[in-house]
């Protein structure tokens, strides 16, 4: 078939190359500009310069909705677009060009975790495996029929960067096995059940900012959640910005005040948390590794010189 890949960062990069390795023709490719935020920096592998290696026309766009790309779709003629880790919204008179439609690569287990990080949230909240779905283009965002969905487990110590690397395996497979089943000329795929649907937001630094009030297990996935090369969890001590590199679940039982600054436990040091911590029932979180707010990175054991004092919210 012939293919218009909408793509961006290193998921558009794989799955353009699964697409350039497969009998199909890719006739255009649509990409998003370099950007500077947070996240976009991160897993940047250039779908524009991977397309220029291979001689296929490439369109930059932070919008799909101006005339002259309309006009290019048109002349090109794809049987079928693919859009993998597109950022912006597509209008209706863009997907549904082709006769086959917009096949969207999307790295959750929909209908759960539509939209923004969903790795870095499915972590936090403990879900037991992540997974890429591949799934037609409707109105409403990630939420199409389902042609394929694949998962994989998340281990007990997996931090984002793993289960990244885990899914983007996944992405060129997925892409390819999903296209054979248009070109079959399926139809009856897969409706997501929209009472199970979730959509989550961009992280942002707000939800970077550890609140001690969350029990110990919480802690513990937000900062394998926020792992390298993702913006770490930080919290403040003495007024100043302080980053959590590593941590775990603290073997012993810690009571008292969020955030206090409390035990030494073997190569880390103990912070009381949770919202019911008085009662000291609960685990805190061992921090092991830190970052201070000049980039300096430490053991735990050697930062927190002393015990005593509080981690906090803000400055």
């Amino acid at each position: 078939m012939r293919v218009v890949m909408f793509g961006y960062q290193t998921w558009g990069h794989r799955t353009l190359q699964a697409l350039l390795d497969s009998e199909h023709e890719v006739v255009m490719v649509v990409t998003h500009p370099k950007s500077d935020h947070a996240y976009e920096r991160i897993w940047s592998d250039s779908v524009a310069d991977l397309a220029a290696e291979h001689g296929v026309e490439t369109l930059v766009r932070e919008r799909p909705d101006d005339e002259e790309l309309l006009r290019r779709l048109k002349e090109v003629a794809p049987d079928v677009i693919v859009a993998t880790n597109w950022r912006t919204w597509i209008p209706p008179h863009v997907f549904t060009l082709p006769r086959y439609g917009t096949l969207n690569v999307h790295d959750s287990l929909l209908p759960a975790y539509a939209g923004f990080s969903p790795l870095i949230w499915a972590l936090i909240n403990d879900e037991k495996e992540v997974g890429v779905t591949a799934h037609m283009m409707d109105e409403t965002l990630d939420a199409g029929d389902i042609v394929l969905q694949r998962a994989v487990p998340v281990g007990p110590r997996d931090t984002t960067a793993d289960l990244f690397a885990k899914t983007l395996a996944l992405f060129g497979p997925i892409t390819v096995d999903g296209l054979a089943e248009i070109a079959k000329g399926r139809t009856d795929f897969v409706k997501q059940d929209r009472s199970k649907a979730s959509f989550f937001h961009k992280r942002s630094e707000t939800d970077l900012l550890i609140d001690w009030t969350w029990e110990a297990d919480e802690l513990d996935r937000l900062v394998r959640a926020q792992c390298a090369p993702y913006p770490h969890a930080f919290t403040f001590h003495r007024g100043r910005r302080l980053e959590i590199v590593e941590a775990e679940v603290s073997q012993a039982k810690y009571g008292g005040t969020p955030g206090r600054i409390f035990y030494r436990e073997g190569d880390g040091v103990a912070i009381v948390a949770g919202a019911s911590a008085r009662r000291g029932r609960n685990p805190g979180l061992l921090v092991k590794k830190v970052r201070t707010d000049d980039g300096t990175e430490l053991g735990a054991a050697e930062y927190f010189t002393h015990m005593g004092g509080y981690l906090t919210g803000r400055p």
